[in-house]
């Protein structure tokens, strides 16, 4: 899910079942008007440009980035990924970059106004929530096995790893400077401090 504050526009993409095949909504909270575009595979995560025109979804299978004018989710575009399972998604607003984790193994940096595939980084595993971290540069991606952060410089492509727990999935960034991770095995979040 996502939300675009300025216009009240939630973007839901739905997985699908076996009655209902998987979708991408849009609901202006104002009015309660609805789009939806029918998907090609299931989806994952979901990012807005910064002006709120574009939606950027991960497809897990076919691997791809899904990109959608909103609010009507016209002018659709499928860019493929090199890698498979398409996952865990942010965007750099400044330098319109995507940065989708795939279930690969691996983190690809996109161009967000053409879909060129720019770089891209080994991960240590499977990954679940990505983060940006637009103060410090740093894109941080949560892997539940064997459960750690691994975070990745796109500008030098150092990478550091970070060992939580087995399980420890789900992450929020809160800007400038911390990442917290909820741990079923630590009973709670952990809440971790970036330093320069």
């Amino acid at each position: 899910m996502a939300f675009v504050a300025a216009t009240n526009l939630a973007i839901v993409a739905c997985i699908g079942d076996e009655t209902h095949r998987a979708e991408l909504q849009t609901i202006d909270l104002r009015t309660g008007q609805r789009w939806a575009i029918g998907l090609a595979g299931r989806p994952r995560w979901c990012v807005t440009d910064s002006a709120g025109e574009r939606v950027f979804l991960a497809i897990r299978d076919p691997s791809m980035m899904l990109v959608a004018r909103l609010p009507a989710l016209d002018t659709v575009h499928h860019w493929p990924l090199p890698v498979t399972g398409a996952h865990g998604i942010d965007i750099d607003h400044a330098s319109r970059r995507l940065y989708i984790a795939c279930d690969e193994g691996a983190l690809v940096k996109m161009d967000a106004e053409d879909g060129r595939v720019l770089s891209q980084w080994p991960l240590a595993g499977s990954p679940d929530a990505t983060f940006f971290n637009s103060t410090r540069g740093l894109v941080h991606v949560a892997i539940e096995e064997p459960g750690l952060i691994q975070s990745i410089d796109p500008r030098t492509g150092f990478t550091t790893r970070f060992v939580i727990a087995s399980g420890a999935k789900t992450t929020a960034l809160v800007p400038p400077d911390r990442l917290y991770v909820f741990s079923a095995s630590h009973t709670g979040a952990l809440d971790l401090l970036e330093e320069p």
